[in-house]
This record gives C-alpha cells, sequence and structure tokens, in this order.
C-alpha cells in the first residue's frame, strides 16, 4: 500500500509569519493537533503542534498573537512521498520520532499529511500467512519507538 493511499488531502496549513493564536484557531476548528508550515511557494518548512504552541505560549512570556510559528518550530521537515510505501512512511515516524508526516511531491510542494491515526485506523490483525498491508504490530512498534523517553545525557 502507497501513502496516497492513506493520506489526508485536505490539511489546513500555517505559515511561518502566522501567529501563534491563529495557529491555535486553525486547529481548534479543524480539530486536529499540528499543522504543517508551509512557505508562499508551497513547500513544507517545517510542522507545528498544539504542544509546541502551548510551551511557546507559557515559555516566552508574550501573548500568543504576539509569537510566530516560525519563533516555534524547529525548522526541521520531516516527509514523505506519496509513492511511497506505508512502511517507509512508518520508519521515518520510528526514526524521527514524529505522529505525523507532511507529504511532498518530487519538487517539495505539499500534498497533504499523513499521521499515525491514518494507520491505526487502518491496521488489521494478521492471520495466519494472511499479512495485511498496515498490522497492529506495525503500528504498536512505531508507536513504541516514537514514545519511548528520551535519554538525557549529563543530569
Amino acid at each position: 500500500m502507497k501513502v496516497q493511499d492513506m493520506m489526508t488531502n485536505d490539511v489546513q496549513c500555517c505559515g511561518p509569519d502566522t501567529n501563534l493564536a491563529a495557529a491555535a484557531k486553525m486547529m481548534w476548528d479543524s480539530d486536529c493537533g499540528a499543522l504543517p508550515v508551509v512557505s508562499v511557494e508551497g513547500r513544507v518548512l517545517g510542522m507545528i503542534t498544539d504542544r509546541d504552541i502551548c510551551m511557546a505560549a507559557a515559555t516566552k512570556n508574550k501573548p500568543p498573537s504576539e509569537i510566530t510559528v516560525w519563533e516555534t518550530t524547529s525548522g526541521k521537515a520531516y516527509t514523505c512521498l506519496p509513492s511511497d510505501d506505508v512502511h517507509t512512511a512508518l520508519d521515518i515516524m520510528k526514526r524521527e520520532r514524529v505522529r505525523r508526516l507532511p507529504v511532498v511531491d518530487q519538487d517539495g510542494m505539499f500534498q497533504g499529511v499523513i499521521a499515525m491515526n491514518d494507520f491505526l485506523l487502518a491496521a488489521q490483525e494478521a492471520r495466519g500467512r494472511s499479512i495485511p498491508a498496515v498490522s497492529y504490530e506495525d503500528v504498536v512498534n512505531t508507536m513504541k519507538a516514537i514514545s519511548a523517553h528520551r535519554i538525557l545525557v549529563g543530569i
């Protein structure tokens, strides 16, 4: 199964200059916990999560309406292609410890998002020699890798 078979195409996104209050409102209205941060040209620059917004609002000593998305995101964008196998996307999620991946075309243009929720809803039980496109084991192993405690060095 390919990423394009599971991804969500109709996704809200924001720009780097969007303020956190506006980004939070987009998340609220769309019932989602993250937004792709996209340039004017449509290239993915990163992701911002509801947690990112909360932490910035709590630590920057400014109202969320005065903090931009770009001040808050890491600027790293882990992505996959629509033509990638779903297991490639799961491997990226495990390695980078992220729950959502923006999907981009060959030119890096935003196409949609694939999320752990998509995998959870598509997962099926492996029975005998019948191996589903996404198994419960695939989903659990990915969630375990994403959720593992980070080891802090020097503390």
